[in-house]
């Protein structure tokens, strides 16, 4: 089943500590952000991407992916002040009308049956996110106090990719645009105009990549997809 993909890499990454955007930070001797890009190079389901970046670093963008061997249409554009402008920016610029997948440029590990598994939902219900089954407590806190120890099996950590029906994701992001509320992901505005969202389980080696210290679990997740291909 088609889809098209937005992909958000437009953020400073102040929390890894690097120094710069940590698309550009290599692993295994590519820039992060390339990792992510093939994997939608080399899914023959993915019919067209979406890369935001940040304004001032769009030359360096397209020179990164000029290395990489493209077999579908990759558009650059500029991302906004916050990550939800940033995805509007990209979806204004969909050729296709059908699924579109918004994810994180920083999360280089997806699996390429889950993306299949997530079209899927996001075609019958309009909209879908990975996520996996929290594995801590979780407890309400307010001012360092514990206020409630929240029931763990209703809770989930949401993931990217997360995947809608195009015209429905446009009106969110419009509506949203118009009422001035900000989300904290794209499911958040699709929850916010009352349309349903359906979890579709994947699993924990889809990080993102934010600290120093994931760069450690980056390598190791690489090792061991490597012993078992």
């Amino acid at each position: 089943m088609k889809y098209s993909v937005v992909i958000v890499a437009a953020g400073q990454g102040k929390r890894m500590k690097a120094g710069k955007n940590k698309m550009l930070l290599e692993l295994r001797g590519e820039p992060l952000v390339i990792h992510t890009l093939r994997l939608f190079v080399h899914d023959d389901q993915c019919n067209e991407m979406i890369l935001v970046v940040n304004e001032h670093e769009i030359d360096a963008m397209k020179k990164l992916v000029g290395v990489v061997e493209m077999n579908k249409p990759c558009k650059i554009v500029a991302g906004g002040k916050e990550r939800q402008h940033s995805v509007k920016n990209g979806i204004d610029q969909l050729h296709h009308k059908g699924i579109v997948l918004v994810h994180d440029g920083a999360r280089p590990f997806v699996r390429k049956d889950v993306l299949q598994k997530l079209v899927a939902q996001a075609k019958q219900c309009g909209a879908a996110t990975t996520a996996v089954a929290v594995k801590d407590t979780v407890k309400r806190v307010l001012r360092h106090r514990v206020v409630e120890t929240l029931n763990r099996s209703e809770l989930w950590a949401v993931q990217t990719p997360q995947a809608f029906e195009v015209a429905l994701l446009q009106q969110a992001h419009e509506k949203a645009e118009e009422k001035g509320f900000l989300g904290t992901d794209d499911c958040s505005l699709i929850e916010w105009l009352g349309h349903e969202v359906v979890i579709v389980e994947s699993d924990y080696h889809n990080i993102k990549l934010t600290t120093p210290e994931d760069l450690l679990f980056a390598e190791a997740i690489l090792q061991e997809r490597e012993r078992h291909l």
